[in-house]
C-alpha cells in the first residue's frame, strides 16, 4: 500500500471524529473498566437501542455499488460482524443498525456453557489488539435461535455461528445437529473448529476428521449456505488439505480466519496472557493466509476476510486480494461504532477512483 500523506491522516482523523462523536468520550469509561464488562454493557447498550427502533441508524444500502451477491445471499454491502461480539444474538437489531451488511452471532454450542474462568479477556491497548480465551461461553443455541424467531420477518442477512460443547462425547454429532437447528432460521451457518480456546477443537480441521465433519454438517445444512471457519495458524500443507476438503464437500465459502496464537512484537503487559490474539498485530498473518487460500482454491469458492480490519482501505487491499466479504470484531474496540459507516464510505470511494462499478468487479483485482 501507498504510505499515508499528512492530508489522509487528517482527513481520517476528521472522519472518525465525524462518525463517532461520542466514542472518544466513552472510550476512556469503558477501558477504565474490566473488558469483560465492558464488552456485555456495550452489548446491553445496542440491545436497548434495537428494542427502541434504533433511531439513529446508518443504511447498509447506503453506497449501491458496495451491494454484492456471496454464495447465493444478496448483501447490501460486504462489511459484516464477526462472530464473537454478540454470541447470544441480543442486540442483533442494534448491530445491523451501525450499517452491517451482514451479523454473524455466536459461537452458539448445543448446551450452555459457562465457558473458561475470568478474567478471560484482555485489552492491548498499545497494539490495538485483543487476547480472549472465553471458552465458547453462551447460553445455548435454543435461547439464541428463539430471539431471532422473536425478531420476526427482517431484511438482513443473519450469519449463525456453531461449536461444539467443551465436555462433548461426539463433536461431529454436536456440530451437525447444530447447523440442523440454526439452518431453519439464519441466511448461512457458519462451522467454527478454529478457536484455540477449546481443546482440541482445531484437531477437526485436518483429514479424515474434517471429511467427516463437513459430510454431516452438509448434510445437516438443507439448502441453507455453510461456511467453514479456520484459523490463521495453519501450514501449507493444511491450507492445501482444508481447501480440497472444503470444495469436495459443497462448503459454500470459507471465513479467513479466527484468533492467532502467535505472539510477535507485541509490546502490551498483557501479551503473554493465553487465549487467541485479534486486532492489528493479526493483520500481516491475516492477509497472508487469505492469499493462501485464494491460491488452494484457485478462485473456486468465496473467502471471507477476517483479522486487524479496521478502514475501508484494509478491506479494500482484502477485498482486492481475493475476499468476497469482510469481517470486523477488534476495530470497534478501538474505533467505536462509528466505524462501520466510515468503512462504507471509503470503500465507495476507492471502487470510485478506480473505475470499478462493482464490489465483485474488485474481488481479487
Amino acid at each position: 500500500m501507498e504510505a499515508t500523506s499528512l492530508t489522509d491522516v487528517a482527513k481520517n482523523a476528521k472522519a472518525r471524529a465525524m462518525t463517532n462523536p461520542l466514542f472518544p468520550l466513552a472510550r476512556p469509561m469503558l477501558f477504565a473498566i474490566d473488558a469483560e464488562r465492558a464488552h456485555a454493557l456495550t452489548i446491553a447498550g445496542l440491545a436497548a437501542w434495537g428494542r427502541v427502533g434504533a433511531p439513529v441508524r446508518q443504511d447498509a444500502a447506503a453506497f449501491p455499488r458496495l451491494a454484492t451477491r456471496v454464495a447465493g445471499l444478496d448483501f447490501a454491502n460486504p462489511v459484516g460482524l464477526a462472530a464473537g461480539v454478540d454470541k447470544d444474538g441480543r442486540a442483533i437489531r442494534g448491530l445491523f443498525a451501525l450499517g452491517f451488511g451482514a451479523v454473524e452471532i455466536g459461537t452458539l454450542t448445543p448446551l450452555p456453557q459457562p465457558g473458561n474462568p475470568r478474567p478471560r479477556l484482555f485489552r492491548l491497548v498499545e497494539d490495538r489488539a485483543v487476547i480472549n480465551r472465553m471458552g465458547f461461553n453462551n447460553g445455548g443455541l435454543a435461547a439464541a435461535l428463539a430471539r431471532v424467531r422473536a425478531m420476526g420477518d427482517r431484511s438482513e442477512v443473519l450469519g449463525v455461528n456453531v461449536g461444539a460443547n467443551k465436555d462433548s462425547a461426539d463433536r461431529v454429532a454436536d456440530y451437525a445437529a447444530s447447523v440442523a437447528a440454526a439452518a431453519v432460521i439464519a441466511d448461512y451457518v457458519t462451522i467454527n473448529i478454529s478457536s484455540p480456546n477449546t481443546p482440541g477443537l482445531r484437531d477437526l480441521q485436518h483429514g479424515a476428521a474434517l471429511a467427516e465433519l463437513l459430510a454431516a454438517c452438509v448434510a445437516a445444512r438443507g439448502r441453507t449456505p455453510l461456511f467453514l471457519k479456520v484459523a490463521p495458524d495453519l501450514d501449507s500443507a493444511a491450507i492445501d488439505g482444508v481447501a480440497q476438503a472444503a470444495i469436495e464437500a459443497g462448503v459454500d465459502a470459507l471465513v479467513v480466519g479466527n484468533t492467532t496464537v502467535t505472539r510477535e512484537g507485541l509490546r502490551s503487559a498483557a501479551a503473554s496472557e493465553s487465549g487467541g490474539l485479534s486486532g492489528a498485530p493479526l493483520a500481516a498473518l491475516a492477509r497472508a493466509r487469505l492469499g493462501d487460500f485464494r491460491k488452494a482454491t484457485g478462485g473456486a469458492m468465496p473467502l471471507i476476510a477476517v483479522g486487524g480490519i479496521a478502514s475501508g482501505a484494509e478491506a479494500y487491499a482484502r477485498i482486492r486480494a481475493g475476499a468476497s466479504l469482510v469481517q470486523l470484531y477488534t476495530g470497534l474496540v478501538y474505533e467505536g461504532p462509528g466505524l462501520p459507516a466510515r468503512m462504507l464510505r471509503e470503500l465507495d470511494g476507492l471502487l470510485a477512483r478506480d473505475g470499478l462499478a462493482s464490489v465483485g468487479d474488485a474481488v481479487g483485482a
